[in-house]
């Protein structure tokens, strides 16, 4: 929140000509002050159900990390303060270090849809006074129907401030083994429920985040349909990609599907080896590892030409 100082403003120096993939799902966990936004036993609970190594790299970690890969980075929190009963991790903070890392590092916001109003203010104020380029929200971690009529004014500021919105869909990794799942709601991220918003918003760019089981099949249809909706393939290794979403890449979806880990959960070096395996078309690819974010987030030429 703005704490009555000057913030820094993200201004993008990505050279898109220079990466050879953009990653558009990056969890910064910890702030510059140290605090972690999610409990210890949620964190605790999906480092065991990933199995990562790196549970909480820094901001710059994570710059250096993507600099050495060639490759740019989409990083974001989420603010989940209401159903979490914890202060989120600061968004000026995490734009400030996109800020002295742009050249690899995209930030996106989050604000807390239960907030109501004041969510639209700070929205808006991330927006403009911050620069972010899009916004991330994960509905059952944070507790809310997408589809609930009382979220309407949120996304309708969100559609008007044209950036995309990232949510996350499918199975949870957050709460994963913990009794009751830590009370933390699967049918909040069935996709479906994105349909209304997608429907009800056409000029908000919405992106459903990883492979959306136990409903692939519902976010190929959306995808499908909806001009405004694509997929994120983070927070699944390739080789365990439904095979709907695989055959539909090939070809409905080529423009809609993006490149996405869901580090520090998953690396792009392990996703990366995966995804050489999937039965893909070469021309698919490039499209898949870089030029369809470039487009969707306004970056400008690809190495290849026109985004």
């Amino acid at each position: 929140m703005d704490n009555g100082s000057t913030p820094a403003r993200y201004e993008c120096a990505v050279d898109v000509g220079a990466v050879t993939a953009i990653d558009m799902h990056v969890h910064l966990e910890v702030d510059d002050h140290g605090h972690v936004a999610m409990p210890d036993d949620i964190m605790e609970a999906s480092s065991k159900y990933f199995k990562a190594a790196e549970r909480t790299p820094s901001i710059d970690r994570i710059a250096e990390i993507y600099r050495g890969q060639q490759m740019a980075a989409v990083v974001f929190t989420v603010d989940a303060s209401t159903q979490m009963g914890r202060e989120p991790n600061s968004i000026d903070d995490l734009v400030a270090g996109c800020a002295r890392n742009n050249d690899v590092l995209i930030p996106f916001g989050s604000v807390d849809p239960r907030k109501g109003a004041e969510a639209i203010t700070e929205a808006r104020r991330q927006a403009d006074r911050l620069g972010v380029r899009g916004f991330k929200f994960h509905p059952s971690v944070q507790g809310f129907d997408p589809s609930d009529e009382a979220f309407g004014p949120l996304w309708a500021e969100l559609e008007q401030i044209g950036l995309p919105c990232i949510f996350h869909t499918g199975q949870n990794g957050m709460g994963a083994g913990l009794p009751g799942g830590r009370g933390i709601k699967l049918k909040y991220s069935n996709p479906l429920l994105l349909d209304e918003v997608a429907a009800d918003h056409p000029n908000l760019p919405i992106i459903m985040a990883h492979p959306s089981v136990p409903w692939q099949d519902e976010a190929n249809s959306i995808a499908t349909h909806k001009a405004n909706v694509y997929i994120d393939l983070s927070g699944w290794s390739p080789r365990y990609f439904p095979e709907s979403l695989v055959r539909q890449s090939n070809n409905v979806l080529a423009r809609k599907v993006l490149f996405g880990t869901d580090f520090p959960l998953i690396t792009a070096e392990k996703w990366m080896k995966a995804f050489a395996e999937l039965p893909l078309k070469d021309e698919v690819r490039p499209g898949i590892l870089k030029d369809n974010a470039v487009r969707l987030l306004g970056l400008g030429v690809t190495a290849g030409g026109t985004a």
